[in-house]
């Protein structure tokens, strides 16, 4: 028993801690975070106080997996269907999850900030994944309500048919 705690105390130090929080799950009120742009302005959650926000929690190397739900949600604002004053949509880059250089990350984001429209934001020391407990070497979606209570999370690629409905509850969850 004792060579098993000490492995799991070495593991940790050499492979990173565990999932630091619990495990953000529907119906759970988010915890807060803190990351900065690619130009250092720091954000947290209460920088879009009052609006609900559709998270994409993205590993850099599957950054397109999710984008025919970003484009989804594009077609809804573009349409009018989501409210710029009501809803934002970001990005936080999970640069932990990958071999990438930083300067690299940065320029591929800056490309999906300005098609979408979009704040990106950067987690270098996977924080937010341990701290949600969020999928590594993947794509997360996660929108949250203006009281910032989880009502969605999807660990994984957006199935073609669940595209539909997250962006339906989105905009059903301005009018709350």
């Amino acid at each position: 028993m004792k060579r098993i705690v000490v492995l799991f105390i070495v593991g940790c130090i050499f492979w990173g801690s565990p999932v630091v929080g619990e495990e953000l799950k529907v119906g759970m009120k988010a915890s807060d975070w803190s990351f900065k742009d690619a130009e250092g302005k720091a954000f947290t959650m209460e920088s879009w106080s009052g609006k609900v926000l559709v998270v994409n929690y993205v590993d850099p190397d599957e950054s397109d997996l999710n984008e025919h739900f970003t484009d989804a949600l594009k077609k809804a604002k573009d349409d009018g269907l989501l409210s710029h004053e009501l809803y934002r949509g970001i990005g936080i880059v999970d640069c932990a999850a990958t071999w990438k250089p930083n300067f690299a990350i940065r320029a591929i984001a800056g490309k999906k900030a300005k098609k979408y429209k979009s704040t990106i934001l950067f987690d270098y020391e996977a924080t937010l994944r341990n701290a949600w407990g969020l999928g590594k070497d993947t794509a997360n979606v996660i929108v949250l309500d203006k009281h910032r209570v989880c009502r969605a999370i999807v660990r994984s690629r957006v199935a073609d048919d669940q595209v539909a409905a997250l962006v339906q509850l989105a905009i059903d969850l301005q009018d709350e």
